[in-house]
Formats: C-alpha cells, structure tokens, sequence
C-alpha cells in the first residue's frame, strides 16, 4: 500500500505558475509511469503528464510546451511545474502511481486526494 500526498495547489492568475508535489509513503521506484491527472467540474478526469524511471514523460497535447513533470525516486516525489496558466487548466490535481494489480474507479494504482488548482483574474 502506498499512500500519495498532492500539495502546491492554488489560486492563481491566468500566466501565473504553480508546482504541485506528490510524496508517497514509500518507495516510487517500482511505479512507471507515475503520472498527473486532473478533474475540472462535470468532466472526466484526465491524463496530463506521466513520467517512467528512465526519465521519457508523456503529456496531453492541450498542457504541452508549458508543463512539466519529474520525478525524483530518491525523494519518493513526483512534481508537476507548470506555467503560462489558463482559465481552462482549473481542476482539481490528482496524483497516480500505476500498478496493475490495484484496482479503483479511476483506474489501475494508487491515487492521491487531489489538489485544488484555480486560474482566474
């Protein structure tokens, strides 16, 4: 069992930046790919970025060119920087650890309980 722990999240202007963490309980080296998903109210939750040990990161098109994510396995500590921040980006900010074995409503692994990111002037 691992537990995840979103943190960062905010109010913030449209253009601003935010970095959201995500520390697990335990060790995150055996998780690929770790990932960031959001969930803006009355739509699904989706993927945007997720990240594998080797360092190769996938991200939605709509969050290319201004997210980014890392990880650090030695921190247990996945993170999310992100800037140029549109209205559109609010949601809230869930963490994943995928692990085909768990299984939730979400989807396969483990998953946080979110962190609120807003974007408005």
């Amino acid at each position: 069992q691992v537990r995840l722990v979103e943190s960062g999240g905010g109010l913030v202007q449209p253009g601003g930046s935010l970095r959201l963490s995500c520390a697990a309980s335990g060790s995150i080296g055996g998780f690929n790919p770790m990932g960031w998903y959001r969930q803006a109210p009355g739509r699904q939750r989706e993927l945007v970025a997720d990240i594998i040990s080797g360092g190769r990161s996938n991200y939605a098109d709509s969050v290319k060119g201004r997210f980014t994510i890392s990880r650090d396995n030695a921190k247990n500590t996945v993170y999310l920087q992100m800037k140029s921040l549109k209205p559109e980006d609010t949601a809230i900010y869930y963490c994943n650890a995928y692990e085909p074995l768990v299984a939730s409503r979400w989807g396969p692994g483990y998953w946080g309980q979110g962190t609120q990111v807003t974007v408005s002037s």
